[in-house]
């Protein structure tokens, strides 16, 4: 798609809105998604999305409204003080009163054109953003531990603390000063995932139960969210309720970093391979990742989704994780080619989705994790995402950009080129075009290039 030209809003007549904050931001659900550091909005039309025409609005809208719930019942004070969220609680309000709309697909896309501006969202200087995917897993486990179930899932230990304070009840900090206060009531950080393993909070009777193999419980803290099948049957429903302060780091990139596996064959199910291919290994590259998540029982049920961040349930291939810059109900229009129907990215995806989600990996204006539901065939599926896609954030008309463009600082001007590096620079460019006529053009270089080529990127995703 070719770059569209830049302008400004406010004093010109039309213009593109570049956002770039000035002061960095104390917690990131305290930003403006309207002022985010670093990051540039571009209004365009619904003709210029790819797709728009031909995606599934009775169904966008149907989970649209499963995120206007938690909104609709703040009935006095806004939970969330950005102007983002109450213009998108006055939207919920309309969606409310039009009902659930059923298949009526024209009607749908017309609530969403008569409701929202569409707005391109990426990085300052880029074009696109990062995708990945997620899942609910489906495992066997045990009450009691075993020969055969010998892998702990946790609840939230008791001495884990936020800035040496107890955690407040309910939902924990996705980002924090996680750590625990030793015997001099000094706080200190948490134990790491190998500490754990090797039997840090052993005692403390933290285990909710036991499953086969760590690479998978280890995988479960990354998904968020699990169903644990117990002996008698019961289907153990759980979700992420704590994390141990320690920064994410992904697996996958590891094994790529140690040449162990090729980078084009990356994935979760290649990793798993390795891990049960090299168990000698395996706890040492685990503990790489010195992240762990803990969790709570949610539900002895096997019926619906797990619920975001957000607090609703997830909808497969609608829900997505976001930064928490952004307001959980906010639509994103996502264009992209995925490889959903082969391990390729030759599926063309563009759907319109509904931030319900958040994650300690998703981290950025143009990211996010898409949820894929539950079991085995969506884990393969989720496990080969992480590609770059396009975002346009759909922000309700009753927000005024132009406003807001006028008090929004313009980006800093480049720095002057001294005459000599800009001879070089010259230079250069002239004797790249010279080569570029000698030799095949880089479209035919980019179809000539093999499945699975270097630039494929490792899937890794971090904790909700």
């Amino acid at each position: 798609m070719p770059v569209r030209s830049r302008i400004l809003f406010g004093r010109t007549a039309a213009a593109m809105l570049w956002l770039v904050a000035m002061a960095s931001a104390t917690q990131a659900q305290d930003v403006d998604p309207l002022n985010i550091p670093d990051t540039q909005l571009e209004p365009v039309k619904w003709s210029d999305l790819d797709g728009w025409a031909a995606d599934d609005h009775a169904a966008a809208f149907t989970t649209f409204r499963t995120s206007c719930n938690p909104l609709l019942r703040q009935k006095r004070t806004p939970a969330d003080p950005r102007p983002v969220y109450a213009a998108l609680r006055e939207v919920c309000k309309r969606a409310a009163a039009a009902g659930a709309l059923g298949s009526d697909q024209a009607k749908a896309r017309a609530f969403f054109e008569e409701n929202f501006r569409p707005v391109r969202i990426a990085k300052l200087g880029e074009t696109t953003g990062l995708l990945t995917g997620y899942y609910e897993p489906i495992v066997d486990g045990s009450r009691f531990p075993s020969p055969e179930f010998h892998a702990p899932l946790y609840r939230r230990p008791r001495d884990l603390v936020i800035a040496g304070k107890k955690p407040p009840t309910g939902s924990f900090p996705n980002r924090a000063n996680v750590g625990r206060l030793n015997a001099k009531k000094e706080l200190e950080p948490y134990f790491d995932r190998g500490a754990i393993e090797a039997g840090a909070l052993d005692g403390q009777k933290l285990e909710i139960c036991w499953i086969k193999d760590p690479w998978e419980a280890m995988s479960i803290q990354i998904q968020g969210s699990a169903r644990v099948r117990l002996e008698d049957g019961t289907m153990l429903r759980l979700n992420y309720d704590a994390h141990n302060g320690h920064s994410y780091t992904a697996v996958g990139r590891i094994l790529i970093e140690r040449s162990l596996v090729p980078r084009e064959e990356m994935s979760m199910e290649r990793i798993r391979q390795w891990m049960h291919t090299n168990r000698d290994q395996a706890k040492e590259l685990r503990a790489t990742n010195r992240s762990f998540v803990f969790f709570r029982i949610v539900s002895l049920t096997d019926e619906g989704e797990p619920a975001g961040a957000q607090g609703v349930p997830l909808t497969p291939g609608r829900s997505i994780a976001v930064d928490r810059t952004h307001v959980y109900g906010t639509p994103f229009f996502i264009e992209a080619d995925l490889p959903i129907a082969s391990a390729r990215p030759t599926t063309k995806f563009r759907r319109l989705m509904v931030a319900q989600d958040t994650g300690s990996a998703i981290i950025g204006p143009a990211r996010a994790d898409l949820y894929w539901g539950a079991g085995d065939e969506a884990g393969r599926i989720a496990g080969r995402f992480r590609h770059p896609g396009r975002f346009v954030m759909l922000l309700p008309r009753e927000l005024d950009m132009v406003e807001a463009g006028k008090r929004t600082p313009l980006p800093l001007p480049k720095p002057a080129i001294p005459a000599e590096a800009q001879a070089k620079k010259d230079d250069a460019k002239t004797k790249r075009q010279v080569e570029e006529t000698k030799t095949p053009s880089s479209k035919s270089r980019k179809q000539s290039e093999p499945a699975g080529s270097p630039k494929a990127k490792s899937k890794v995703r971090g904790s909700s």
